[in-house]
């Protein structure tokens, strides 16, 4: 068997972003060291102001009057960064929020990596930001330590004002700006000790939230500029389609419509084809796609059905696959084994469904573009966008708004291609809207799997011999084809599964390539959110086979990774685990660490009096190590729990004839609110690094909820979506 390649998302935001090594040092500060930050006449959350000021870096523009505007650099999609990012400045520059303004930074090189995805934008740019803060607050303090003649160590920040100890006299940074711009930047500040946090580990509420609480802040639904032409597409309801015939009369006799083009969208190296109907209002854009008559040449391309798909997922377990993670024999350790498991679990391709849908306005102009998108990865779309259409990245001003929702499906540029492309045709500013069943239906999915595992025990109960081969279509091939063809698995299927904190002398972990046409992508947690469930369902069951408490079970797997045995320890005492439960009720634990971070679920769910059974309370531990904001990572995990339970009890993305038969939240239901039981949150006390907070709550819900289930009811889960009322 070959070992398979370390490709997976995060690697490729990091290839795909723009020289993120800019921000080793949490800034690039030798160019812009002095030089007035440039007006900038930029659509942004708070107003639309020129900036002006010294820039002491990036990130830090300071003027004369002692107004002090922080830069966010990474894109808000409901997440938290809009705070966060800033938050982390503030702390070591010595200023409170309400001291500041915070405004989205245009893209540009010097941010370094501006893509949000991953969890990764606390964790990835913690140092960096602390470093940015620290060296504008020496600078400030050196230029008062200057101005008074008196030595540095005499002299300490606090609240935007730099004060000498001996005479506690001050002065604001405003008036120490213009001094402090002409110092050597420190490339070492000292940095804050974390026990002197004022702003960090705090609960603070979020600016952002007022801005959409009152309807200012700008969306990418919202923009609009002068002269633009609104833009509805028609898109092959067969992917890959392409355009064989097109009738636009009775489009054309609606009132308001301009023009009829053929429109292009670049999905990594695909590109998939529709007709583009350009109006002046985007009822009559609508409507005008609505009339058009097209016949779509679909010879030869591949009319997936979900069920035969299936049968061929089930047909590769049989194969072998790409080895993730091998240790002693497990052929050997099986066949020893005084018990024996085996199951196969499926878990279904799922759309993103993000609240706002894909929309970007678009203004190409010879070879200078205006683009205003909700995007998770501005960076790298612009260079995308620079190559897509041959013009110089610097010619491309890309304007970040606040995202409505983004769940990785931004994280592909798609929309903003397909703008570009249309407003390059018609000579013309657009505004290209998706409907929600263009949302729901054009992709890319997250990938359906399935696992396929066998397990053995010795007389003890202890697991001596465990394999699991995940059977998986590839995301990077999927989006970008491999030089080798025999290296086309995604090393991202076996995340978290190949650095299981379970310690079972013969393990044997796989991945096996499917091939798909379909358009796939990351998913908020990406392969976790099926491949978790299958692995910590079936650790359930060798835990029932040896007639063992599942989650002492595991606890007892793990003797080297101590943050996770803590973390499982911490769930056992919040959630009260081994307090007896009322007649009727079930519990089920699960926990998975990843990329992202680790977290865990334990659910309590109790039978109906009128059949089936409904869940009591979900107790959630995260550790996220150093908690910037405590009530956001709160937050944070309740939405990712509550997703995890919409994808378990809701509605799938099935295919017929290679149409997605799911379109609109009628047949691809959300959660109610009236339908969310109690969540309990808890955050394991930590002074390490910050670590994921986004995505890590989602993975072990799943499971957790199927465990309580089988120990409700005795049945076991191992397919989503399911359904409460009939278990």
């Amino acid at each position: 068997m070959k070992t398979s390649e370390p490709i997976n998302r995060r690697a490729f935001l990091q290839l795909t972003g723009s020289t993120g090594a800019m921000l080793v040092l949490g800034f690039s500060l030798t160019d812009c060291k002095g030089k007035e930050a440039q007006a900038a006449s930029q659509l942004t959350n708070l107003s639309e102001d020129a900036i002006t000021g010294r820039e002491l870096n990036p990130f830090i523009i300071i003027n004369s009057d002692g107004k002090i505007i922080l830069m966010a650099h990474k894109p808000e999609m409901g997440q938290g960064s809009w705070q966060s990012m800033p938050l982390i400045i503030a702390e070591e520059l010595e200023v409170t929020l309400d001291q500041v303004q915070i405004r989205m930074a245009k893209v540009e090189k010097k941010y370094g990596d501006m893509s949000v995805g991953g969890s990764y934008s606390v964790r990835g740019s913690w140092m960096d930001l602390r470093k940015a803060g620290a060296a504008a607050r020496e600078m400030l303090t050196q230029a008062a330590a200057n101005t008074w003649k008196v030595p540095v160590s005499e002299c300490y920040a606090k609240e935007a004002k730099v004060y000498h100890k001996p005479s506690n006299k001050s002065l604001p940074y405003g008036e120490l700006v213009e001094e402090a711009a002409k110092l050597q930047v420190p490339k070492e500040p000292k940095l804050k000790d974390p026990k002197d946090f004022k702003l960090v580990g705090q609960k603070i509420a979020r600016p952002d939230i007022p801005l959409k609480v009152n309807g200012t802040a700008q969306f990418g639904i919202d923009v609009k500029v002068p002269g633009m032409l609104y833009v509805s597409v028609l898109r092959s309801p067969v992917f890959h389609g392409t355009v064989k015939n097109i009738d636009d009369t009775e489009t054309k006799k609606i009132a308001g419509v301009k023009q009829v083009i053929q429109a292009e969208r670049k999905l990594n190296n695909h590109k998939l084809y529709g007709i583009a109907v350009l109006a002046d209002n985007y009822w009559a854009a609508l409507q005008g796609k609505k009339a058009l008559k097209v016949e779509w040449n679909t010879k030869d391309v591949d009319k997936v059905n979900t069920d035969q798909q299936y049968t061929q997922l089930r047909e590769l377990t049989k194969t072998e696959g790409v080895t993730a993670r091998k240790e002693g024999d497990f052929a050997a350790g099986f066949a020893k084994a005084s018990k024996k498991v085996e199951a196969i679990y499926e878990l279904p391709f799922a759309a993103h469904a993000p609240m706002e849908p894909q929309n970007c306005v678009a203004w190409v102009q010879g070879n200078k573009i205006d683009i205003w998108a909700p995007t998770q990865i501005p960076d790298s779309a612009k260079k995308e966008l620079a190559e897509y259409l041959k013009i110089p990245e610097e010619n491309i001003t890309l304007n970040i708004t606040f995202l409505g929702g983004g769940f990785g499906r931004r994280l592909f540029a798609d929309a903003i291609m397909e703008a570009a492309y249309i407003s390059k045709q018609a000579n013309a500013p657009v505004k290209v809207v998706w409907t929600r069943e263009d949302d729901m239906t054009g992709g890319p999915f997250r990938p359906g799997t399935v696992s396929s595992f066998k397990g053995g025990l010795d007389a003890s109960g202890k697991v001596i011999a465990l394999q699991h081969k995940v059977v998986a279509p590839s995301i990077m091939d999927n989006m970008f084809g491999s030089k080798d063809p025999k290296q086309r698995q995604d090393d991202g299927a076996m995340e978290g599964i190949k650095e299981s904190s379970y310690e079972i002398p013969n393990i044997s972990y796989q991945n096996i390539f499917a091939e798909t046409t379909l358009p796939i992508g990351w998913w908020r947690a990406v392969y976790s959110t099926t491949t978790a469930f299958a692995h910590e369902c079936f650790i359930d069951e060798l835990a029932h086979t040896a007639k063992k408490d599942p989650l002492d079970f595991r606890i007892g797997m793990i003797q080297k990774n101590l943050r996770m045995k803590s973390l499982y320890t911490f769930l056992w005492d919040k959630s009260g685990w081994d307090k007896p439960l009322p007649k009727g009720w079930g519990k089920g634990v699960a926990a998975w660490e990843f990329f992202a971070g680790r977290a865990g679920h334990v659910v309590f769910v109790s039978k109906k009096p009128t059949g089936g059974l409904q869940i009591e309370k979900i107790v959630v531990a995260i550790d996220c190590g150093t908690a910037v904001n405590p009530d956001n990572v709160k937050s944070q995990v309740e939405g990712a729990t509550v997703m995890a339970l919409m994808a378990a009890l809701r509605d799938s993305i099935t295919f017929k004839d290679g149409v997605p038969q799911q379109t609109n939240f009628d047949n691809y239901r959300m959660m109610r609110m009236s339908e969310i039981p109690s969540i309990e949150v808890h955050l394991v006390p930590s002074v390490e690094k910050p670590d994921g907070v986004g995505e890590p709550g989602l993975p072990p819900l799943a499971p957790a909820l199927a465990n309580a289930v089988f120990a409700a009811t005795g049945k076991r889960i191992r397919k989503l979506p399911f359904d409460l009322d009939t278990v």
